[in-house]
C-alpha cells in the first residue's frame, strides 16, 4: 500500500472528524467524508479545499443503504479504499436521570454510536480487504469511567470498544481494527458557524490535564492517521486513550 491512503471519514464535517480530515488532506491522504448535517457539510468543503482529493456526502450512519451506498461512491470516485474512520456519534454525554431516560433516547444513542460503527465495518470490509487496510472506530474515555446521568452515551462508547477487539480477531490478518478514546477535546472553533463558540480555559480545566492542557482535534488526528499507517502494523484490536493523563489523575473533592 502506498503511504498516501484513501479514507472513508464518517461525521467529518465538525469537531473531532473535521480536525482528522484537514490533518489527512494535508499530509496527501484523499478523503471520503459523511455527515448528516448539510449546512456543515457546505462549510466543511470550503474550509477543507483540496476538491481533488475530497468527496463530502450526506450520509446518516443508522441506515445501512446510506452508508453502503456512501463507500460504493468513495470507491468508485477514488478507485480504492484503504481505511475507515468511523467518528459519527451523538456527543452529548448527559440523558438525565435512569428513571426518566426513554427507550428513544437510549436506542438514539446506541444506533448511530454503535450500530453505525458496526455497519461502517460491515460494509467496508470486503474493499479493506482487498486493500488489506485498517479502521479506526472513536470511542471515548467515557468508555472506562462515568459522570452521573451517562447511562446511553457510555453504554455506546463501551460497545465501541468491544467491538473493536471482536472485529480485530474476526477480520485479521487483512484488516487492523483500533479505537481511539479521546477524553477532553476542545471543539468550538471546528463547528459550523452557526454553533462556533469562543474557546475559553480555565486554570483548573488545564489543571486537571497532566499534559497541562486541554485536548485539541489535532491530538486525535495525528493518533488516528498513526493507526492507519504501516508504522502501526502489529497494533490491532486495542483501545488508545488519547486525554493529556486526564483519565490517570486522581481528583479529590475539596
Amino acid at each position: 500500500m502506498s503511504e498516501s491512503r484513501v479514507v472513508y471519514l464518517t461525521g467529518g464535517a465538525q469537531g473531532i472528524g473535521l480536525g482528522i480530515a484537514e490533518h489527512l488532506l494535508t499530509r496527501g491522504d484523499s478523503v471520503a467524508l459523511t455527515d448528516i448535517d448539510a449546512e456543515a457539510l457546505a462549510e466543511c468543503r470550503e474550509r477543507l479545499g483540496h476538491p481533488e482529493r475530497l468527496l463530502a456526502m450526506v450520509s446518516d450512519v443508522r441506515d445501512p443503504t446510506q452508508v453502503a451506498e456512501s463507500l460504493d461512491a468513495a470507491v468508485a470516485h477514488f478507485g480504492r479504499l484503504d481505511a475507515v474512520i468511523h467518528n459519527a456519534g451523538l456527543a452529548d454525554p448527559f440523558q438525565g436521570p435512569l428513571e426518566s431516560l426513554d427507550l428513544a433516547t437510549w436506542q438514539a444513542y446506541l444506533d448511530t454510536n454503535l450500530t453505525g460503527a458496526m455497519l461502517c465495518a460491515k460494509y467496508a470490509t470486503p474493499h479493506l480487504r482487498r486493500s488489506r487496510g485498517a479502521m479506526v472506530l472513536m470511542a471515548s474515555t467515557r468508555a472506562l469511567q462515568s459522570e452521573p446521568d451517562t447511562e446511553a452515551y457510555a453504554a455506546s462508547k463501551g460497545g465501541v470498544v468491544a467491538l473493536t477487539h471482536a472485529l480485530a480477531v474476526s477480520l485479521g490478518p487483512e484488516i487492523r481494527v483500533n479505537a481511539i478514546s479521546p477524553g477532553w477535546i476542545e471543539v468550538g472553533d471546528c463547528q459550523k458557524a452557526s454553533r462556533r463558540t469562543p474557546v475559553e480555559h480555565r486554570d483548573i480545566d488545564r489543571d486537571q490535564h497532566p499534559a497541562g492542557r486541554v485536548g485539541r482535534p489535532a491530538d486525535i488526528a495525528a493518533m488516528a492517521a498513526f493507526l492507519l499507517s504501516d508504522g502501526a502494523a502489529f497494533i490491532t484490536g486495542q483501545n488508545l486513550v488519547v486525554d493529556g493523563g486526564m483519565t490517570r489523575r486522581m481528583i479529590y473533592a475539596e
